[in-house]
């Protein structure tokens, strides 16, 4: 959801910038965004590579048209169904991979397809073992709503690896790694921010399978549990610890 997605572009986007940092392409000559979003992050990719053709995909027709709107040439695409051409010099994908199961052997291809010298810059989000996601997969689970969801695919744990995990896949395949992981303590205001926050993104596959009447007494029911992990403070705002993977590969 573009909308709701761009309400928190501010702490979104922030991985994404010091991702790119670990970056030190100097001319590229072809970027791709994998997972482009509604397009705001891609259009920091033209302005610090002016002359590097920027190539853009995401699987959601929402998300490709706003970032269309904001003038980038994105298509809809399956991440897995992408290659890289053989004058890629820059692959960035940001909170995008771990709805892929298999990103792991995508990473390793696309690294062993590369050009030596090309760069392959990746975040994925590690909080599924957080609270938010403990109570949607508890809730999901009651029968109820267990009954509507039916394979109801909210990510388990274990999706994503370490950084030392990916360290060592793109080691092996050939490339110089950085890897890292950062736990930003993001300080949200409004009501029921968490729930907003995860509306936009985790939440997508339950919306997609519930009615109007039913996709609200579910985020009526979870609200809640979520304010037992993540209560308002004094100041009026809340605090959502939220745990990223870096992963900055450099081809040999």
């Amino acid at each position: 959801n573009p909308e709701v997605y761009l309400a928190f572009a501010d702490h979104r986007g922030r991985p994404f910038f010091d991702l790119l940092t670990r970056v030190t392409a100097r001319e590229p000559r072809r970027v791709v965004d994998l997972g482009c979003g509604p397009g705001n992050l891609t259009e920091t990719l033209a302005s610090r590579w002016p002359g590097a053709v920027i190539e853009a995909w995401d699987s959601s027709p929402e998300m490709v048209q706003a970032a269309r709107g904001r003038g980038v040439e994105a298509r809809v695409g399956d991440v897995r169904d992408w290659a890289p051409t053989p004058d890629t010099d820059v692959v960035v994908s940001n909170a995008t991979l771990q709805w892929v199961p298999e990103h792991m052997e995508l990473v390793v291809r696309w690294a062993g397809r590369l050009a030596p010298g090309a760069w392959l810059a990746f975040q994925v989000p590690g909080n599924f073992a957080a609270p938010s996601h403990q109570a949607v997969r508890e809730l999901a689970a009651q029968q109820r709503w267990s009954e509507l969801l039916g394979d109801f695919p909210f990510r388990e744990p274990d999706v994503v690896l370490s950084a030392e995990g990916y360290a060592g896949l793109l080691t092996d395949a050939g490339c110089s790694v950085d890897a890292w992981e950062t736990t930003y303590v993001h300080q949200l205001s409004g009501p029921n921010p968490v729930l907003e926050w995860i509306t936009g993104t985790a939440l997508h596959p339950v919306r997609s399978r519930l009615s109007d009447a039913d996709w609200e007494s579910f985020r009526a029911e979870l609200i809640p549990m979520l304010d037992v992990h993540y209560p308002r403070r004094a100041d009026g705002t809340t605090f959502f610890p939220f745990r990223r993977i870096f992963v900055a590969a450099h081809v040999c």
